[in-house]
């Protein structure tokens, strides 16, 4: 009697055997039941659209996260880089007075040891430009930039072909790659007279 109760209860809790119940309260009409087919059609598209727009903002938000991340370490390593930009400027002047210094010195004479000294000091502040990235920017016989390269004075020359750099008037310094200042230059241009 036991067993015949146990089966009828599990007939009863058993899904496969009662019919399924509609959705949204509908009745068991076949229009009833297909509307509600539709509609759940519809619900299903729109959860899919959804779906679809938060995976969407999700790739967007990594995808900024992502550029974030490269341009924050761009701005550290160029913050490492140029962080004695100003201090450099400012050593550049005196890498100028002591050329000046030794340009003035060059005629011999008792000056000839006041030469060497300030020879020697330019070749340890050159050294010390070096270990903290500051190259000289010495264009003598190169062609003419203008990005690195400022033409204080164009000079007719046969020698050499047109806007080559003939003389250097004060040497440009830039700083990992960075420009500090500009070579002040000489360059060439064609003779008056060429028909060139």
């Amino acid at each position: 009697m036991n067993e015949r109760k146990r089966a009828e209860s599990q007939a009863t809790a058993d899904p496969r055997t009662e019919p399924p119940a509609a959705p949204n309260g509908a009745g068991e009409d076949g229009a009833d039941a297909l509307a509600a087919g539709e509609d759940g059609a519809g619900a299903l598209a729109a959860a899919q659209l959804k779906a679809q727009e938060n995976w969407n903002s999700y790739l967007r938000a990594v995808a900024e996260m992502e550029n974030f991340r490269k341009r924050t370490e761009r701005e550290l390593d160029n913050a490492r880089k140029f962080a004695v930009e100003r201090f450099a400027q400012e050593l550049v002047p005196v890498a100028d007075a002591l050329q000046a210094a030794i340009g003035a010195a060059a005629g011999g004479g008792p000056q000839a040891a006041h030469l060497e000294g300030v020879q020697a000091t330019l070749r340890q502040l050159y050294g010390a430009f070096d270990k903290v990235g500051i190259k000289v920017v010495d264009p003598a016989g190169q062609a003419f930039d203008p990005a690195w390269h400022e033409a204080m004075v164009a000079r007719e020359s046969r020698d050499a072909p047109p806007n080559t750099v003939l003389d250097v008037v004060q040497k440009g310094y830039s700083l990992n790659g960075r420009l500090l200042r500009p070579a002040r230059v000489v360059v060439s241009r064609a003779p008056a007279d060429d028909t060139d």
